[in-house]
């Protein structure tokens, strides 16, 4: 029996840090991400897997030094992704990201393993969430049902890069926007947040056109971004922050709907424009993120 899901984080960056690296891992709480990523898959080679992951509980411990969430991700094999497992489900962990995810059944299996690794380490039963990563396009066909029926599931994100690669093609803005929108309106069908950028994390050479990206993606209805780079967090914080402006306008139009409904009216107009019911809800949803955003910040303080 799966545990329930985690509460969706609020994570507008991610940054990628390897496992096995310490000038990277000392200086990762200086960087301002909401969430700190801790790599034990690509970035890390074969042979060094085992070192990252003895490092692991003290990483941890790094990394969070300035206030920001922990997350690990992991291998893939099923022979690699246990004695990842075995190292990560530990106290400072919120959330392991499953790379090259399949379908229900693979997170279900997974689920099976940290939730008996957590009753025997006196964690919360479900404290970890899943990260999904879709990174095959066979994938793409279970991407509803994983964000409907997969356990732990606090976000889902298409592996530019390894994604490009099984199917051939150039990893740009370009070929990666149609299966990043799919994974997107999967996740966002379910309350699932949608993680990435439209581009590739890989180039951090033009900071300016990665806060496009990211831009672009938060107007697709994106929660946040990845960067394997520290310089981009900042961009990745300030694209997927709600701005001031729309905030007070989201604020004015709540407090119109108010006066229109003691008046009875179901619509109604603010500026010259026709304000209804999911004009309103989204309004609602933007002060929930802005607040939710401030309330991460100030506790970092």
């Amino acid at each position: 029996m799966t545990v329930p899901r985690p509460a969706n984080p609020v994570w507008r960056s991610i940054l990628y840090v390897p496992g096995n690296v310490p000038k990277f891992i000392d200086k990762a709480h200086e960087r301002g991400a909401d969430c700190v990523l801790v790599d034990l898959e690509d970035s890390v080679q074969p042979a060094q897997k085992p070192e990252a992951r003895a490092m692991l509980a003290e990483t941890i411990k790094k990394v969070a030094r300035g206030g920001a969430d922990v997350a690990v991700r992991v291998n893939r094999p099923l022979r690699m992704t246990i004695p990842d497992l075995e190292a990560a489900v530990i106290p400072g962990v919120s959330a392991l990201f499953i790379t090259k995810t399949e379908g229900v059944q693979h997170l279900r299996l997974l689920d099976e393993v940290v939730t008996d690794l957590e009753k025997a380490r006196g964690l919360k039963a479900g404290s970890i969430g899943f990260g999904a990563m879709i990174e095959h396009p066979r994938a793409l066909s279970q991407i509803h049902d994983i964000a409907e029926h997969a356990p732990r599931l606090i976000g889902m994100m298409l592996g530019g890069e390894d994604f490009a690669l099984e199917t051939g093609s150039v990893p740009t803005d370009e070929t990666l926007e149609l299966p990043k929108r799919l994974v997107a309106f999967a996740a966002q069908a379910h309350d699932v947040p949608m993680i990435g950028i439209l581009g590739t994390v890989a180039d951090f050479s033009d900071p300016a056109a990665y806060a496009k990206s990211a831009e672009r993606a938060r107007r697709f209805g994106f929660s946040g971004g990845t960067c394997i780079h520290p310089g981009l967090v900042a961009a990745l914080n300030q694209a997927f922050t709600p701005k001031a402006e729309d905030v007070a306008y989201a604020r004015k139009l709540i407090q119109a709907d108010a006066q229109a409904a003691a008046e009875g009216r179901g619509s109604f107009q603010v500026d010259g424009k026709m304000i209804d019911i999911p004009v309103i809800e989204r309004a609602r949803k933007l002060i929930a993120r802005a607040e939710a955003i401030e309330r991460r910040v100030k506790a970092r303080k």
